[in-house]
């Protein structure tokens, strides 16, 4: 559900750059978009589930995760039009959504470990207490 909010801010964002510079589109157009980051929305939404499995390790869920979320992303891209099927763009657009990524990945690492350290010193501090 969490996907599908995010997409309709994205999409909420497009419009307005739209009605800010007012650039003419069609409902059809909209709509594709739109439904376009429904699903990437619902992609990543489920696919976050990955890292929830308990008996892979952090390398493999990374691993798989990324592989699907480039297959996700290039699939519903390719069709609706966000990537061109143009050498270039493809290779610029690879790189973005890598880089991207890394910046997500990185920033929930650091996020989770610094959960982490506070629990355990949490813990600690009350262990010491007893």
């Amino acid at each position: 559900m969490v996907g599908i909010g995010f997409a309709g801010i994205y999409t909420f964002v497009a419009l307005t750059f739209l009605m800010i510079f007012n650039v003419p589109a069609s409902v059809s157009v909209i709509w594709v978009n739109m439904l376009g980051s429904i699903f990437i929305g619902i992609y990543f939404g489920l696919a976050s589930r990955i890292f929830e499995i308990q008996k892979w390790s952090p390398l493999k869920k990374t691993i798989i995760h990324l592989t699907l979320s480039i297959i996700t992303y290039y699939s519903v891209g390719l069709a609706i039009g966000w990537v061109p099927l143009e050498l270039l763009p493809l290779i610029l657009s690879f790189i973005t959504f890598i880089c991207v990524y890394a910046i997500f990945w990185f920033s929930y690492t650091l996020y989770y470990k610094r959960l982490e350290t506070s629990m355990n010193d949490y813990l600690n501090h009350h262990k010491d207490r007893e």
